[in-house]
């Protein structure tokens, strides 16, 4: 496996804090979820990871099999509490392929996921549903 690309983020406070790049070009304030806050959260950032990351592979498989076609993904990330009092996170990744049937969008879709570092990352790991709409 050769690296093709690093990155990093320190977090200083926790979920009532803050993270910035070491390189200074991203600063944002973190805060825990609820109706009211001001900064983001952890939620928040892992489902703009996820939806950018699995819309790239999505476009990448779709210009693999010659398809075009326009596409968005939203990611919805719930937090959960578990029996044992720790929490745990679920994915529903919504997503939109304009102008294609519903049997071709499917197959893409699944090789979206099967393509995607995120999902890779996330198998076995966390709940994650794929709906097509």
């Amino acid at each position: 496996m050769k690296k093709m690309y690093e990155t990093a983020m320190t977090n200083h406070g926790g979920r009532q804090g803050y993270v910035e790049a070491p390189n200074g070009s991203m600063h944002m304030e973190i805060t825990p979820p609820g109706v009211h806050a001001e900064g983001t959260n952890p939620e928040q950032l892992f489902a703009a990871g996820y939806a950018s990351c699995f819309n790239g592979a999505l476009q990448h498989v779709l210009k693999e099999g010659n398809v075009e076609s326009d596409t968005t993904v939203k990611a919805r990330v719930s937090l959960y509490t578990t029996d044992d009092g720790g929490y745990q996170i679920g994915v529903v990744m919504e997503v939109h392929m304009e102008g294609l049937d519903k049997a071709t969008a499917h197959d893409y879709l699944e090789k979206a996921h099967e393509f995607c570092p995120y999902s890779k990352a996330t198998k076995g790991n966390i709940d994650v549903q794929l709906e097509l709409i």
